[in-house]
């Protein structure tokens, strides 16, 4: 099923299968480890419901929501 990360519920998996982000902002989502392929898990939701953090690639990233609505993604 094909969604962006935004969507993805706190405990389930996804594989990131695009970004929909362009320049420094894609730039940066391939530096914090959201490549194509990677495996990402949602963690923990804070308090006010953003930022989310997210597993991805043996690291804890926190996202806005806003930015992780640029990451295609694919349950497992």
């Amino acid at each position: 099923m094909q969604m962006t990360l935004d969507a993805l519920p706190v405990g389930a998996s996804a594989v990131v299968t695009a970004l929909r982000s362009t320049g420094a902002q894609r730039r940066r989502m391939l530096d914090l480890g959201f490549v194509p392929g990677s495996c990402v898990r949602a963690l923990h939701v804070s308090p006010w419901s953003d930022p989310v953090a997210y597993g991805v690639r043996g690291a804890v990233i926190a996202l806005r929501r806003e930015d992780a609505g640029g990451v295609q993604i694919e349950m497992l």
